[in-house]
């Protein structure tokens, strides 16, 4: 089997992918950046997360996604079924990662025989516990604890190659056997020789118990005598209390009728005053405190409208401002796209056209004689037309200079870029100015809104409160009525309420009081010397100590009874006797079973034990450089190791806990060569497992993973930089390195 890809929101993996090579993986990060967690997303989507495991280290706590995403994830693989990507995914909150696909990787089909509990040990040929105790090697889980599927797998390959028997769990059945007969003074056996017992003094406690039962029936009779006493007692008592109860009806009586006149009196004098109901009086109440809340609101709307007109007056402020203040949008566009000019001067250029046409003329004349009428002609026609050219390139100089000086002193520069900006920060100025206008006439329409509803409340408020307080004038004189009208409310209600409980108590004591007893005052005798409570009491236990009699004499009449007959009393004597001798023969059985068992399990343990010692001192011997090469294991996977050359072992507490991690994982190593089916090829995981190797001894444990990744795919997660560098140095070509910081 090789493991291809792994997606996982898992623990604080959310939606992370970690793409994997056939043969060594180095799998590098550091501390708190996922190893572990990869390392238990891989062993879940395999075997499924056990969601029974309620403690709070249960991998459904511990790796409960930190983005609150429900806990799933993706596994593609290639093993002898093909190529495999497996699906867990969490349907119901109550069974995360309970969902389970297992389809041919690019296809929907699903293969068959793949299901989410035998996924793992289809695929790996191990189950879980021989998985975790093999193949999947953590720093903190280095040693390998005693477990019955790794002890019948590991028996199996000795011996028959069959995997249904193992002695832990043989011995622990017949040692519950056993137990369940006898354990120190519990169990069948130790049961049957009391109850023998018991029965052997059953004829001798007969006389006895007559004896017993005899007083007993003595102080029944007296117990009858005193109850029949404490029940004349007790008449007397409920004869006072009758009396007692008739003088408290009366006042009780009397008490109702005075509480509701009272009630009455008041009813009619709110009536009178036309007072309004209680929720006529928090219906107003509630109103006059919407009302303050309402004046807040105005209060804050005119502050709202005063901030809107500012911000008109500014934003027109900034339009009148601009040279295009007084147009529009549109015009101020057409007039910067192109701007007027001033009026030139043309003086200068008509001066020179002057100068130069007086030029030619007397040049014409002085050259006429000497030259000829031609020749002085050309001559003086080319001065002419290089004084026009000049007098034409004044001229353009001067338009230039008047356009540049106009518009400088109206935009105050001649730049006719920055002009048309300023013609659409014009633009933008007027959009400004409409939109602080509309926004101030919409806050000046609101703050008018309330202040007419605030208006408008107060004055239904105070209609209202006029009905009955004509003189109130304003709201807080509204208010102040209205809590006095409240409190009078008020009194009202603790004047019925008074007068229902009173009525009530009446009730009560009437109906309480016995029928017939209404008598006169020839009942009311002196009161008993002992209240009812007592009395009942002193009868109640009488009650209790004479039923307590009745059963022990009715227990000691039964006891007497089945005692009274030797033949009965022997025959289950007899029989308890055979079924003790019974139980003790399994027991001796059972004894005897285990001791036989035992030896056979000691005859196993030295046929077991020397294939895996001989196989972990194999690799133990590469990992520390031939200093140990030695390894001895018993029975519960307890280890030891001897040095070459001596004959001493020493037991894994002598080691440094380098050499003892060394020694776990090369046990580790030799119990996957052993239990791992090499058809399956199961992957071998390491969390941290080189954390405590030193850098020569670190190297050759790189070695050794690099063989045995010939053969399977391993996983090796570290923190540290030294495996890399190692393996980069001295093999640059036969791993496959992943960097989790950067996995995504």
């Amino acid at each position: 089997m090789k493991l291809r890809q792994m997606t996982a929101t898992f623990g604080k993996l959310s939606g992370d992918t970690l793409v994997l090579s056939p043969g060594l993986n180095l799998i590098h990060a550091p501390n708190e950046s996922g190893k572990t967690t990869w390392c238990a997303f891989l062993r879940n989507m395999l075997y499924g997360l056990p969601t029974r495991d309620r403690k709070p280290t249960a991998d459904k706590n511990r790796y409960a996604p930190w983005s609150g995403s429900p806990m799933q994830g993706v596994l593609e693989l290639e093993s002898s079924l093909g190529e495999i990507t497996i699906t867990r995914r969490t349907a119901r909150a109550n069974a995360p990662m309970g969902a389970f696909s297992a389809v041919y990787t690019g296809t929907s089909t699903p293969v068959d025989g793949l299901t989410a509990a035998g996924c793992g040990e289809t695929l790996t040929g191990v189950t879980r516990e021989i998985f975790e105790r093999s193949a999947f090697i953590r720093q903190a889980g280095m040693a390998i604890d005693q477990d019955a599927e790794l002890e019948r797998r590991i028996a199996a390959l000795i011996t028959t190659g069959e995997e249904d028997t193992s002695y832990i769990e043989v011995n622990e059945r017949l040692k519950k056997q056993l137990n369940r007969r006898r354990y120190n003074k519990s169990g069948l056996l130790p049961q049957l020789d009391r109850e023998i017992e018991e029965m052997r003094s059953a004829r001798e406690t007969a006389a006895a118990m007559a004896a017993q039962l005899k007083e007993i029936q003595a102080q029944q009779a007296r117990q009858a005598e005193r109850q029949a006493a404490l029940q004349q007692e007790l008449a007397a008592c409920v004869r006072w209390e009758a009396a007692q109860r008739r003088k408290a009806l009366a006042a009780a009586e009397g008490d109702a009728r005075s509480a509701e006149e009272r009630a009455g009196d008041l009813l009619r004098q709110l009536a009178a005053d036309q007072v309004p109901e209680n929720d006529a009086i928090a219906r107003l109440r509630g109103a006059i405190v919407n009302l303050e809340t309402t004046r807040k609101a105005v209060g804050k709307a005119r502050s709202e409208q005063e901030a809107a007109e500012r911000a008109l007056r500014q934003a027109e402020a900034a339009v009148s401002e601009s040279p295009f203040a007084g147009q529009t949008a549109e015009q101020a566009r057409r007039e910067a796209a192109d701007p007027p000019a001033g009026k030139a001067s043309y003086g200068g250029a008509a001066a020179l056209s002057i100068c130069g046409a007086a030029a030619a003329g007397v040049l014409a004349w002085l050259l006429w004689s000497s030259l000829g009428p031609l020749p002085a002609l050309l001559l003086a026609a080319a001065v002419l037309a290089g004084t026009a050219a000049g007098a034409w390139a004044l001229a353009a100089s001067a338009r230039r200079k008047v356009r540049g000086d106009a518009l400088r002193q109206r935009f105050g520069t001649d730049d006719p870029d920055a002009i048309r900006e300023m013609a659409e920060a014009y633009a933008r100025l007027q959009e400004a100015r409409d939109a602080a206008r509309t926004d101030a006439n919409a806050k000046s329409t609101a703050a008018d809104t309330l202040y007419h509803s605030l208006s408008t409340n107060e004055q239904g408020i105070l209609l209202e409160v006029r009905r009955f307080a004509p003189g109130v004038s304003d709201i807080a004189a509204a208010d102040q009525q209205l809590r006095a009208c409240a409190v009078r409310r008020k009194e009202l209600m603790a004047a019925e309420s008074a007068a229902r409980e009173a009525r009530a108590r009446w009730e009560a004591l009437r109906q309480q009081l016995p029928e017939g007893s209404d008598g006169g005052p020839a009942e009311l005798a002196a009161p008993p010397a002992r209240s009812r409570e007592a009395v009942q009491q002193a009868l109640a236990e009488s009650g209790e100590r004479l039923n307590q009699l009745q059963g022990q004499g009715q227990y000691l009449l039964g006891r007497i009874r089945a005692l009274s007959d030797p033949e009965l009393l022997e025959a289950e004597l007899q029989e308890k006797l055979a079924h003790r001798e019974a139980v003790q023969a399994e027991y001796d059985a059972i004894a005897l079973a285990m001791e036989v068992l035992a030896g056979a399990n000691t005859q196993l343990q030295n046929r077991f034990s020397p294939e895996l010692g001989k196989k972990a001192a194999k690799y133990f011997a590469k990992l520390t450089a031939g200093k140990y090469n030695k390894v001895l294991l018993n029975r519960e996977l307890e280890v030891s190791a001897g040095e070459s050359g001596e004959s001493m072992v020493h037991d894994v507490l002598q080691l440094s806990q380098g050499t003892a991690d060394q020694l776990y994982l090369a046990v580790r190593l030799a119990i996957c060569e052993m239990v791992l089916p090499r058809e399956q090829s199961a992957p071998l995981v390491l969390d941290d497992a080189l954390t405590s190797f030193d850098d020569e001894r670190m190297a050759a444990a790189l070695e050794l993973l690099l063989e045995l990744s010939e053969g399977r795919q391993i996983l090796l997660f570290t923190c540290q930089e030294r495996e890399g560098a190692y393996l980069a140095a001295a093999h640059p070509a036969q791993y496959h390195t992943v960097d989790l910081k950067s996995v995504s």
